[in-house]
């Protein structure tokens, strides 16, 4: 009976991170199809519409978006309107941890995590952190020591995470993309195992 548990959870823990990967590509699918095509329907003359239209529609007006932002005119509006997500109720509990969690994959913010680090806490404990700031100087009178980094230290199962300043002696680059990393972190080790790993 132990080894049948066994192998039913071995194969559920194989099986269940792909059936809900292809679900959620499935999800998205069905949703911008039923929103966009319904939209499409309603637009292009009947004859015109055709199933999967939906899709390469929203796949089109993503690219839109994306070219957009990397206008400095838009990227101003967009943060003012932003601002407004962070002012109402219920939505400012909501949106900012969606928005973070979506910046881990963002190309240009990952340009803001300089470098994986391994961070040696009191007592000799260590910490994988990524470094989001080297020049101090922008940072607030009494947080701008010269001499340490600011690094993020995501907590695991994405409950959330701190931005500590720590002094370079204390910091060791570590061989490991942030990707790499952050599976390793918000899984809390369980997936993930830098350069190398399978």
């Amino acid at each position: 009976m132990a080894a049948f548990t066994r192998n039913v959870l071995t194969g559920l823990i194989t099986t269940v991170p792909i059936v809900l990967t292809f679900y959620l590509l499935y999800w998205l699918v069905v949703s911008a199809e039923a929103v966009l095509g319904g939209v499409l329907t309603r637009v292009l003359p009947a004859d015109w519409y055709r199933p999967g239209m939906g899709v390469v529609t929203g796949v089109a007006l993503l690219f839109v978006v994306g070219v957009l932002m990397h206008n400095y005119v838009v990227q101003a509006i967009f943060a003012r309107g932003e601002q407004l997500f962070y002012r109402i109720p219920l939505v400012k509990m909501i949106y900012p941890a969606l928005r973070d969690f979506m910046d881990y994959f963002s190309p240009v913010k990952k340009k803001e995590f300089q470098q994986v680090v391994v961070v040696t806490l009191p007592g000799g404990l260590k910490a994988l952190g990524l470094v989001t700031r080297a020049d101090m100087e922008r940072l607030p009178t009494g947080f701008n020591d010269s001499d340490s980094l600011l690094v993020y230290m995501p907590m695991a199962y994405m409950i959330g995470g701190y931005a500590l300043l720590v002094p370079r002696r204390d910091i060791a680059p570590v061989d490991m993309g942030m990707e790499e990393a952050m599976r390793f972190i918000l899984t809390a080790g369980v997936t993930g195992g830098g350069a190398g790993a399978p």
